[in-house]
């Protein structure tokens, strides 16, 4: 007989899952290169998009540069996805389920341990980021229009959505066992729903609570939604507080969690 081990444990065990993997080689790589996006995008100058923002002199002007990390929020969403959804492409969900017959503590461990990953992946992403927006500030000699202390915060709390979105990943990943389904309906909603659903006529009211208006509460980044404002008429909605876009957004991988549980895709294990 099986004897299920303790909740620490399974955490333990799912980080040196991930440990062993490629995924943790392919997640550093993406998070370098979603902070390097950051240095393209201020070596570009924000003055030279198309419709032209304010340089990298203005507080504006840094709060776009970094703001548009966000967008990059997709990628550790997408691990978090691929690292539970292969589990029941692979069958090894089947070895876990031996030792946490109970869903919802192995989902619970998996959420642990992907709190974890997807700090660790955020803070690796905000470091060459900011290390790139420092170097390119200091090349072009100008000096940020954001004070130290406001950008470290303003990254923090970058760091801390990539960890959020890693969480709904998870979430997404353990509702639908379909890897490639799954990455799918992410990247479409990510991409193409929400900002659709921005056009709709008192839909836009709700956009504070969607996923992407929560993470423009945690980014400071709002210039979709005031640009899809301005097109449509009416103004944007007002943006939620930091603290309450990341209670939004945890309480959408809650959601999806607890659905994920009720629900047991028991057919996927054999």
């Amino acid at each position: 007989m099986t004897v299920p081990i303790s909740p620490r444990a399974l955490v333990s065990a799912e980080l040196r899952r991930l440990a062993a993997t490629r995924l943790r080689l392919w997640g550093s790589l993406a998070a370098i290169g979603s902070g390097g996006f950051v240095g393209v995008l201020a070596l570009i100058g924000p003055e030279n998009f198309d419709p032209p923002l304010p340089g990298l002199e203005t507080a504006p002007g840094v709060r776009v540069v970094l703001g548009l990390l966000g967008l990059c929020a997709f990628v550790p969403a997408l691990l978090g996805t691929t690292a539970v959804a292969s589990e029941y492409r692979h069958r090894t969900l089947t070895t876990t389920a031996l030792f946490a017959p109970r869903r919802w503590t192995m989902l619970a461990a998996k959420l642990a341990a992907y709190a974890i990953a997807g700090l660790a992946y955020g803070l690796i992403a905000v470091t060459v980021a900011g290390a790139a927006l420092a170097g390119t500030a200091a090349v072009k000699g100008v000096a940020l229009g954001l004070p130290t202390a406001t950008v470290l915060a303003l990254l923090a709390r970058i760091a801390v959505t990539m960890a959020v979105y890693t969480l709904v990943g998870v979430a997404v990943g353990a509702l639908i066992p379909n890897q490639v389904a799954a990455a799918a309906i992410l990247g479409a909603y990510f991409y193409m729903i929400e900002t659709a659903l921005l056009l709709i006529p008192g839909v836009k009211e709700l956009y504070p609570y969607l996923p992407g208006g929560a993470t423009a509460a945690l980014t400071g980044f709002t210039y979709l939604a005031d640009a899809l404002a301005e097109q449509t008429g009416g103004g944007a909605a007002s943006p939620l507080s930091a603290p309450l876009g990341a209670t939004v957004l945890l309480g959408y991988t809650v959601v999806a969690a607890v659905i994920a549980v009720v629900v047991p895709l028991r057919r996927d294990i054999t």
